[in-house]
C-alpha cells in the first residue's frame, strides 16, 4: 500500500444480497470481512447496492426472486466497524423512503463514520420491489427531483421548508448535526437527460455506471457537460465518477456459472487483463476527469479484492 495521492480513488461493491456472493448468500461476517481486507489493502470506498427483491431477467434465472440485506443498515455496520475507508449506498433509492428522514439518516452515519460517507442517490428503476414494499413507482423523476430538493438544502444548511406535489418537509431541522458542516457529499447516479439536470443542478458527485472502457465515458462525459451548461453551473464543478465492471487478474469470468457471473457478462464484458493493462484502463478513465470508480469485481470476494490490490500500485 502506497502513501501517495492517486489521481483515481477505487471504491467496491460489496456483495450483500442473495444470488450476488459467488452464486450464494453473504453473511454479515463475510460482508465485513470484505471491508475490513478493502481498508487494509488500500482501497478507498466501499459500496453497498440498495435493493429489497429481485425479480430477475438473466437468462436461464428468468423470474427468480432474489433479496438483499438492508443497505443502509450493513453502511452503518460499515461505518462503526471500519476507521479510514469512506462508504456509500450505490445508489440509495428515493422511492423507497421519505426524502427529510433520508438526510437525517446519511448525516447520522457520516457521524457513526467520521466524515467518511458519502449519499448516493438514485431514482429507482425495479417497479417489481418497489410496489411490493408499498411504494409507489409513477412519476420517478418528479417525486426524485423533489426528494433532492429537500436532502440538498437539509444536509447543506441543516434546514428546509418546502412544499410539493409527492413529499412535504414544513420547517424542518437536522438537529444535532454531523461531522461536516454542509453535510456529506451527495451523488447522484443517472444516464438520463432529465436526471442529469437534477445532478447538474443539486449534487457533489455524478455517476454512471457500468462501464467497462474509457471509451465509453466519452458521450457520457459529453452530456453532463451539456446538462451543467443548461443549468448555468461549471461543468468542473461537479465531480465525475463511474460504477465500472472488472475482472481480477487471473479470473476468468466463463469459467463460472453462478448468477452473480452470468448476470453481469449480461451486462458487458468487463476490463480484464494482467495487473498492468487493468492499471492501464483505470488511468485512462482518470485522464478524462475521472476522479473514483466504483468496480464490481469478479469474483466479488475477499479472495477477488487480494488479487486486484496489486493493480493500485501502478495507478498514477
Amino acid at each position: 500500500m502506497t502513501d501517495i495521492p492517486r489521481r483515481l480513488k477505487v471504491g467496491l461493491f460489496l456483495p450483500a444480497g442473495e444470488l450476488f456472493y459467488m452464486g450464494g448468500t453473504p453473511r454479515w461476517d463475510d460482508i465485513l470481512g470484505m471491508a475490513r481486507d478493502a481498508e487494509a489493502l488500500g482501497f478507498d470506498s466501499v459500496w453497498i447496492l440498495d435493493h429489497q427483491l429481485i425479480e430477475s431477467d438473466t437468462p436461464g434465472w428468468e423470474g427468480v426472486e432474489h433479496g438483499a440485506w438492508d443497505c443502509w443498515s450493513i453502511l452503518a455496520a460499515i461505518a462503526a466497524s471500519t476507521s479510514r475507508i469512506e462508504l456509500g449506498p450505490f445508489v440509495s433509492n428515493t422511492l423507497l423512503r421519505n426524502p427529510a428522514l433520508t438526510a437525517k439518516m446519511a448525516d447520522t452515519v457520516d457521524e457513526i463514520s467520521g466524515g467518511r460517507f458519502i449519499l448516493g442517490l438514485g431514482a429507482g428503476w425495479h417497479q417489481h420491489e418497489i410496489e411490493a414494499f408499498g411504494f409507489p413507482y409513477d412519476h420517478r423523476a418528479s417525486r426524485f427531483e423533489e426528494a433532492v430538493q429537500i436532502i440538498q438544502p437539509l444536509l447543506k444548511t441543516g434546514y428546509v421548508d418546502f412544499e410539493g406535489t409527492y413529499y412535504s418537509a414544513r420547517e424542518c431541522e437536522l438537529r444535532p448535526r454531523g461531522p461536516r458542516p454542509n453535510g456529506p457529499p451527495i451523488l447522484i447516479g443517472t444516464k438520463g437527460e432529465r436526471v442529469m439536470r437534477v445532478a447538474a443542478r443539486y449534487a457533489d458527485i455524478w455517476n454512471a455506471e457500468w462501464l467497462a472502457t474509457p471509451e465509453e465515458a466519452n458521450p457520457l462525459l459529453e452530456r453532463i457537460d451539456a446538462a451543467c451548461v443548461d443549468v448555468g453551473r461549471d461543468p468542473a464543478t461537479l465531480e465525475r465518477t463511474f460504477g465500472l465492471l472488472v475482472d481480477a487478474p487471473g479470473w476468468i469470468a466463463a469459467d463460472h456459472d453462478d448468477f452473480a457471473t452470468i448476470h453481469r457478462l449480461g451486462i458487458k464484458s468487463a476490463l480484464t487483463g494482467s495487473a498492468e493493462e487493468i492499471a492501464a484502463g483505470l488511468n485512462a478513465f482518470a485522464d478524462r476527469g475521472t476522479t473514483h470508480v466504483q468496480i464490481w469485481l469478479g469474483p466479488n470476494t475477499r479472495e477477488g479484492i487480494e488479487a486486484l490490490a496489486p493493480v493500485l500500485e501502478l495507478l498514477t
